[in-house]
């Protein structure tokens, strides 16, 4: 049985696990979300077998390719699949849909199990992602959320849920704060990956209803916000968040004591602003971070560097602005009031 991508969406509750059996690399650098890796070859075996393939003898390419399915799928039985009930149901999948996902769903089908195929593998998921985010107008009603550094927009669209608001967190889908600052443990997704993540989480949205996404430039960290979503995000009215300098600080130091704790980093972050700040600012910065002090650094950076680069920003584009809610704290009663006035304005606008 095979699914064509077009009734993938409306078809995948239907099925209990779905299987990328390409390769670890292959997997790794993108996937559809929710897939499990069960590679009928590994990445050496793949690479041999596609060098039989061109370079010698196709025939025994697919002899030598054939044995190495039907160990590696043992194996899988062996361990994986063991345990799986008869009424399992998996969704198979592979470069193209051809002869790995064919082949390992041909065994699972001869044990039992209703298993389907993806039509076009892994290359019609890569394509309609490419469509939805590369092509056309826009679909989504966004609104922005914008703010001086420390403001908390990143949390805010995490508490948006709880009014039931629709809130995509593209830092988290990034893992990436979105500052120079902004690294997170694990490291990011490839493109790939992240844009499979941006697309499965819009699917989940309904259209119709405003999506409020945090105001960024078009890279978080080395990833790039894809074309539809960017041109959705530069046109869509914004909701300015503010807040006192004091309690900005206060904020960001908390945030992120995880960079604040390991101070060859920080400093390491600190030398990459050299291009825009004096040596002597630089330098009373790093002696600020040697001393802790992490919330009088996090002040004058946001006062003397990001504040006015978002003031440049702000100024050269006249973008509509729907409403400004403020707090004179920063902590979790001060961001669930916040979240609260938010939701009132999208209210209105709804």
């Amino acid at each position: 049985m095979k699914i064509a991508f077009s009734d993938f969406d409306a078809e995948r509750g239907k099925f209990d696990t779905i299987i990328d059996v390409r390769s670890p690399a292959e997997f790794a650098e993108d996937h559809v979300p929710g897939a499990i890796n069960l590679p009928v070859l590994s990445n050496e075996e793949r690479a041999e077998v596609g060098t039989l393939y061109v370079q010698d003898d196709p025939f025994k390419a697919r002899k030598i390719g054939a044995a190495l399915v039907a160990i590696n799928t043992a194996k899988h039985l062996q361990t994986t699949l063991f345990e799986k009930p008869g009424r399992w149901r998996p969704l198979v999948y592979c470069w193209r849909g051809g002869q790995r996902s064919g082949s390992f769903a041909t065994i699972l089908r001869e044990i039992g199990w209703r298993v389907a195929v993806l039509d076009g593998g892994y290359k019609s998921y890569r394509r309609a992602v490419q469509s939805r985010l590369y092509e056309g107008t826009p679909p989504w009603r966004f609104v922005v959320l914008d703010g001086n550094t420390g403001t908390g927009k990143t949390e805010l669209i995490g508490r948006l849920g709880d009014y039931g608001l629709q809130g995509l967190d593209l830092e988290a889908l990034a893992n990436h704060r979105g500052s120079l600052f902004g690294y997170r443990p694990g490291g990011q997704p490839t493109q790939k990956a992240f844009e499979s993540a941006v697309y499965d989480a819009l699917r989940r949205y309904d259209p119709s209803r405003p999506i409020v996404v945090e105001a960024e430039s078009s890279k978080i960290g080395r990833v790039i916000i894809p074309p539809v979503v960017w041109r959705a995000m530069e046109a869509a009215p914004r909701i300015v968040v503010t807040a006192s300098l004091e309690a900005r600080a206060a904020f960001l130091a908390r945030i992120y004591a995880d960079i604040a704790l390991d101070g060859d980093r920080l400093i390491d972050r600190l030398d990459a602003i050299k291009p825009y700040q004096s040596g002597e600012t630089i330098e009373r910065w790093i002696a600020l971070a040697q001393a802790n002090d992490h919330k009088t650094l996090a002040a004058e950076l946001m006062a003397q560097h990001y504040d006015p680069r978002y003031a440049r920003e702000r100024a050269r584009h006249g973008r509509e602005t729907l409403a400004e809610v403020s707090a004179e704290r920063l902590d979790a009663a001060g961001l669930d009031q916040l979240a609260g006035d938010i939701a009132q304005v999208l209210d209105r606008l709804c």
